[in-house]
């Protein structure tokens, strides 16, 4: 997906505060944001509190909510350069097409994953035309150097690994956890978990501790390490825990996600992962120009212009 978000900044990786080695409990509240043609989320990554949970730099929360007829998920052709989209999807309908010529429809319980390496083009758009609904989260996985300027690519995982414990139903969606290996193609060690409950739950999840963590509820409410989490606040944990205490009351549903800290700097503007001002404002132009980037076809949406980055300098720095 493409923010069009106004309030929109370049993001540094080392603009927050480092990951600091040890378990913490950190509350992040989303804060709302637009993407494609009006469409509103609630955006828990970047902010000014944490970039980025391991690789994980992009977290926009979708839903859950109904939209009428006519007014479903429109975002239109857009690029990406240095990363990976990551799209669960809990509730309705996304039709995926790219500029590599796939075209896929997302359903629930299932994840589409986009590497755009070099450079890829794509748009999001509800199924039909029809009053819907519509729950799902999007993430991006910042690649490291070795493999940012790899060939584009995009899968669809139509089944993940599921466990059943303690009254939560855990699908692992990326990395390896409770016994479980997901098949998503990754390049960084992560971790990327669903937890469901549909009633009272509570069980301890085994965590990588060499990983931070953090845990972003997407409904209901739940307990994360005794703190009280509502929807649409991730709960960043730290570094070095070995399990993390999950428990829930009532029906929720609860995302967690992790990785080594990324030991690169990143520069992030738009729809762009890069390391350098140069290599952003060369994205950003090859885009508005018509240059580099190939169309995405047979898009009904219209295609989207990259914002002016004005003059802002971007420069990594430690």
């Amino acid at each position: 997906m493409s923010t069009s978000d106004p309030s929109d900044q370049p993001s540094l990786s080392t603009d927050c505060p480092a990951c600091p080695g040890e378990p913490v409990l950190e509350r992040i509240e989303a804060h709302r944001a637009q993407i494609g043609e009006g469409f509103v989320i609630r955006r828990a990554l970047p902010t000014a509190q944490r970039r980025m949970v391991g690789p994980w730099c992009f977290l926009d929360h979708l839903g859950p909510g109904a939209y009428e007829a006519g007014h479903g998920l429109s975002v239109g052709p857009h690029p990406h350069i240095g990363l990976q989209t990551f799209t669960w999807l809990v509730e309705g309908e996304i039709f995926h097409r790219d500029s590599l010529g796939y075209e896929q429809i997302i359903r629930p319980g299932q994840v589409n994953l986009m590497t755009a390496g070099r450079g890829i083009t794509h748009s999001e758009d509800a199924v039909t035309q029809e009053a819907g609904r519509v729950h799902a989260a999007q993430l991006w996985i910042a690649l490291p150097d070795a493999e940012r300027h790899r060939e584009p690519s995009f899968r669809h995982y139509p089944t993940l690994p599921r466990v059943e414990q303690g009254g939560f139903v855990a699908t692992v969606l990326a990395g390896e956890a409770m016994g479980q290996r997901s098949p998503a193609e990754v390049f960084s060690p992560l971790v990327s978990v669903d937890f469901v409950a549909e009633g009272v739950a509570e069980l301890r999840a085994p965590l990588d501790p060499s990983f931070e963590h953090a845990v972003m509820v997407m409904s209901g409410e739940a307990e994360v390490e005794g703190e009280r989490v509502e929807a649409g606040t991730l709960l960043y944990l730290g570094r070095g825990r070995r399990d993390v205490r999950l428990r829930a009351d009532a029906a929720a549903r609860l995302l967690l996600v992790g990785g080594e800290p990324f030991g690169e700097e990143v520069l992030m503007w738009w729809n762009f992962v890069g390391r350098t001002h140069e290599e952003i404002i060369a994205a950003t132009e090859d885009w508005n120009s018509g240059r580099h980037f190939p169309p995405v076809p047979a898009s009904p949406s219209p295609r989207l212009l990259a914002p002016d980055i004005g003059g802002l300098r971007l420069r990594a720095k430690r």
